[in-house]
């Protein structure tokens, strides 16, 4: 593997396997028990040297801990060497190479294998504390269609949607998706188009209109006309957006390997230094096998151990700190990412709003707002429309339930419903099926932004009842809470509903900029235009038409508990509360956590300077710089463990 390979999510991985397939059980098996039976295998050498076991003399020592190294130390070397080919000498994997080989060199067996054994479960700790998590897109995969019954010369033949060709015709029956772009040439039709705007206002179509692949038909058996082969759709070019963001989304490089960049070669070329300038000052009293011993020994102290373990143990704390506030960091780099947010990017359904159908305003005229509820849920129990069970809902729970029944319902498309409740004539639906009866109504209503039910009683008009989706409790809090934070300049909404709506929220909740209107590439090109304006971008959304998105921003957020599989999959942090307060929170965390990062750093550079220097002095050894790594390591313990009992609002 390169180097770049091993780093993903910023936490590096030791390939003992050499397996091409991601077998992650066996992985795991492989990274962990070997060096587990070296620790045991090192521990049980170091102490049949220490009593001068009998059987345990030269060659049997080299031999003990020269398999240990291998196996423990191997890939690491193997490493150094590839990137040496490379020209990458200053790294950390040519350090702990060069220094652990010296200590063979000088015959301290032992100490070799103890600092590369202190490596190697560094960096497995490292893995672990990440949690890494692979993405995939495989959700947005189901949501194709793989049959697709197709009207030849009047008989229905199903069909892979990659045969159908355009111009055919192919019907689609109520709860199935539709497979193909194409033309509605049924009258009317009653969508879902959640998997392409994630909003969950149904969506209504008539003769003529354009209907989208992943659409799904709520209502009558409709007919449709391909206007687009299956590799053209709307629904194909969402998952190509997806795999080109994960190709435009840049890597971020590893702490440790950055810092390795400079302190490797520093060290590096002290070692050498510590074994020449004695040589101009003593002149003859200069012994250099003490001056390459101490260089030895210089280089071995050097190896960053506890740098490499309290890194990632300040991640760590960062990660269990956002669990523990209901919030998953899918890899510790995007922990480092947060606190370089400057501009939050949401979706309204489902981030700012409950993505749920509800009554919002009665208004009655001429009638009792009561018996107006009454009579219009008793004949919208005849509909699946969502917009309709919301109103049966309403009336269920605020006890408006009627006694009456409903007779000669019939479901007028495009415009509402029609029908007798009890004695009296009721129509319930858009403003379309007052005109269509002729029926006199305040036009102002017509400009209400949300979803409307206007309702006719006796061929008079009697009022109307909105539906509208719930803004979520915590709503405005988050943006307030935002807006609070130096780093955030900008918070912008993105939102496949109407203008008007989303203006609305906007204001209500305080919001920079919002804009309406947008299918998946339209979110797209709006994040893509403060990339170019060097934001660095934090997108929150919850549905698979947020999955692009997601993945191209600097770090990708999903509402973990009603959001779908893919926007959960591709996104880098996941808010399982649903609660969009918590996106401060984790920016809140990110912060925290890098202030505990950098204070585990001057710790472990402090002692580790202060070692090397008695060192070159010939007053430390080996095993005192690895005391010392421990004790740093515990000092980093005790240190991030203290970001998992911070309180984060």
């Amino acid at each position: 593997m390169s180097n770049e390979e091993d780093c993903k999510d910023g936490a590096c991985a030791i390939d003992y396997t050499q397996d091409s397939e991601p077998k992650e059980q066996v992985s795991f098996n492989k990274e962990y028990i070997i060096p587990g039976i070296s620790l045991v295998l090192l521990l049980l050498g170091i102490a049949l040297d220490f009593f001068e076991v009998p059987f345990f003399k030269t060659p049997i020592p080299l031999i003990w801990f020269g398999v240990l190294y291998i196996a423990v130390g191997g890939p690491i070397v193997l490493k150094a060497l590839k990137l040496i080919v490379k020209g990458d000498v200053y790294n950390e994997f040519v350090l702990m190479s060069v220094a652990t080989l010296g200590a063979f060199a000088i015959g301290s067996y032992e100490e070799g294998v103890a600092v590369m054994m202190f490596y190697v479960v560094g960096e497995l700790f490292q893995e672990a504390a990440v949690n890494k998590a692979k993405r995939s897109i495989e959700a947005l995969l189901k949501v194709q269609v793989e049959e697709v019954t197709v009207l030849e010369n009047g008989n229905p033949v199903v069909k892979h949607p990659r045969e159908v060709e355009i111009g055919q015709i192919f019907q689609v029956k109520p709860g199935q998706k539709i497979a193909l772009d194409g033309e509605l040439i049924s009258e009317y039709a009653s969508l879902n188009t959640a998997a392409l705007t994630g909003e969950s206002a149904p969506d209504s179509k008539k003769q003529g209109d354009v209907v989208l692949a992943g659409m799904v038909n709520l209502n009558t058996l409709i007919q449709v006309k391909v206007t687009s082969n299956y590799e053209d759709t709307k629904l194909s070019k969402i998952l190509k957006l997806v795999q080109e963001a994960v190709g435009r989304k840049a890597k971020t490089q590893q702490l440790i390997s950055r810092l390795a960049k400079v302190y490797t070669p520093i060290v590096f070329w002290l070692a050498v230094a510590l074994v020449a300038i004695p040589y101009f000052f003593l002149g003859g009293d200069y012994e250099f096998q003490m001056w390459f011993q101490r260089a030895l020994i210089f280089l071995v102290i050097s190896c960053p151990c506890a740098l490499v373990i309290s890194i990632p143990l300040g991640y760590f704390g960062g990660i269990g700190a956002g669990s523990r506030n209901g919030i998953l960091f899918k890899g510790s780099n995007y922990l480092d990412i947060m606190t370089k947010v400057d501009s939050v990017v949401m979706d309204k359904t489902g981030t700012l709003t409950k993505g749920v159908f509800e009554v919002q305003e009665i208004v009655s005229e001429g009638i009792e707002e009561k018996l107006l509820v009454e009579l219009t849920s008793e004949l919208e129990k005849n509909s699946t429309h969502p917009i309709a069970e919301a109103i049966v809902k309403y009336a269920e729970e605020s006890s408006n339930a009627s006694d009456l029944k409903s007779t000669d319902v019939e479901e007028i498309s495009g415009h509402g419903m029609k029908g007798k409740v009890g004695e009296y004539e009721v129509l319930a639906g858009n403003t379309k099926l007052l005109k269509k009866f002729k029926i006199s109504f305040n036009t102002s209503i017509e400009k209400i932004t949300e979803t409307i039910v206007v309702v006719a009683i006796n061929g008079k008009y009697t009022g109307y009842i909105t539906i509208a989706d719930t803004i979520k409790e915590d709503a405005k809090a988050a943006i307030m809470a935002l807006h609070s934070i130096a780093n955030v300049t900008n918070i912008v909404m993105l939102s496949g509903d109407k203008q008007a709506v989303v203006d609305k929220v906007a204001k209500e909740l305080g919001i920079d900029t919002a804009i309406g209107g947008l299918l998946p590439e339209g979110k797209i090109t709006e994040v893509e235009k403060l990339k170019a304006q060097g934001k660095t971008i934090a997108f929150i959304g919850d549905g698979i038409n947020d999955a692009p998105v997601i993945t191209l921003s600097d770090v990708g957020m999903a509402m973990g508990g009603l959001g779908s599989d893919a926007a959960i999959e591709t996104a880098d942090v996941i808010i399982q509360t649903d609660q969009p307060s918590k996106i401060a929170t984790a920016i809140h965390i990110g912060n925290a956590t890098k202030k505990i990062i950098w204070q585990n750093i001057f710790l472990a550079l402090g002692v580790k300077i202060l070692v090397l220097i008695l060192g070159a002095m010939g007053m430390a050894t080996m095993w005192e710089a690895v005391i010392a790594d421990v004790g740093v390591a515990l000092l980093a313990i005790l240190n991030s463990v203290r970001i998992q009992r911070m309180e984060f609002k």
